[in-house]
């Protein structure tokens, strides 16, 4: 009786511990697919009061990435948030899996929403095919800003938008520590009036320091995916660039005046699959003190 008994139990322990396995693969197919909405609001005193309540959308690393047919979910959620401007930080397509077109039918109908800025990531930089996407872009109305500033106006006052583009179409690899002396050159050269409250795309987060050194008001980036599986209490555990552990996977980071969100990202790419890490917009709100 004893043996029948402990033979119930195991049975019973195994069909609990293939339940839980079923429901674990269920939950982490479906929450790669299941977009979230993450707002953040960021305020300070350089903020011309004309801005006070801009809205701006992110969204970044779409890897050909589909929600919806056409992309109708993520446009819905673009849609409904309402934002004074769309920007894209790079890793559209996938440069091992292209799809110019999917990029494409996103970004037209993104530009309908709100004006769209891009910039370019480490995947545009091995995209035979880039100065296609970059001209078809431009004629949907996408404003490329390749190591470009300019001044963006709302009511009546305006702020500084930069683009920097990817390290990667300057330098393949970083083995001497070149890439942040580079970006550090480069920023200081498109920066103009420094009274001007500042804000960069750039796809690399572990770049911060460098933002942080410029005097950068606010940096919009992603590339890190989450961290691709986000341990709880830990974060991400590994990221582009950055490796296991990387400091700088989602969210938002400060350091003296300077901000950074990094997006999660949307689409996935060497790493197929993503856990605990739902694919991301986000929406940031200026506030003027």
């Amino acid at each position: 009786m004893e043996n029948t008994m402990k033979k119930r139990l195991s049975k019973k322990t195994l069909i609990s511990v293939c339940t839980l396995i079923a429901a674990l693969i269920i939950w982490t197919i479906w929450s790669n697919t299941a977009l979230t909405l993450s707002t953040v609001t960021v305020s300070s005193n350089r903020i011309p009061a004309a801005f006070n309540g801009f809205r701006i959308a992110q969204i970044s690393d779409l890897h050909n990435a589909v929600f919806g047919e056409d992309n109708a979910e993520l446009l819905q959620i673009l849609s409904e948030c309402e934002p004074n401007i769309i920007v894209i930080t790079g890793d559209l397509v996938d440069a091992e899996h292209t799809d110019i077109d999917v990029a494409l039918d996103f970004a037209k109908e993104a530009v309908q929403i709100a004006d769209t800025y891009y910039v370019t990531g480490n995947h545009e930089a091995s995209l035979s095919q880039y100065d296609e996407l970059k001209a078809e872009l431009e004629n949907t109305g996408v404003v490329v800003l390749e190591d470009k500033a300019m001044q963006l106006e709302y009511n009546g006052d305006d702020i500084t938008l930069i683009g920097l583009s990817d390290p990667s179409f300057t330098l393949k690899g970083d083995m001497f520590g070149e890439v942040p002396a580079m970006v550090d050159t480069k920023l200081r050269g498109l920066i103009g009036d420094k009274d001007n409250y500042t804000i960069l795309l750039s796809h690399r987060p572990e770049l911060f320091e460098a933002y942080v050194n410029c005097g950068v008001d606010l940096v919009f980036s992603g590339h890190a995916h989450g961290g691709q599986f986000r341990l709880p209490f830990i974060g991400g555990l590994v990221a582009p660039n950055q490796g296991l552990f990387p400091k700088y996977d989602a969210g938002l980071y400060t350091k003296g005046d300077t901000n950074m969100i990094v997006c999660r990202g949307l689409g996935n790419s060497i790493i197929p699959i993503r856990f605990n890490n739902r694919p991301e917009i986000v929406l940031l709100e200026l506030i003027a003190e």
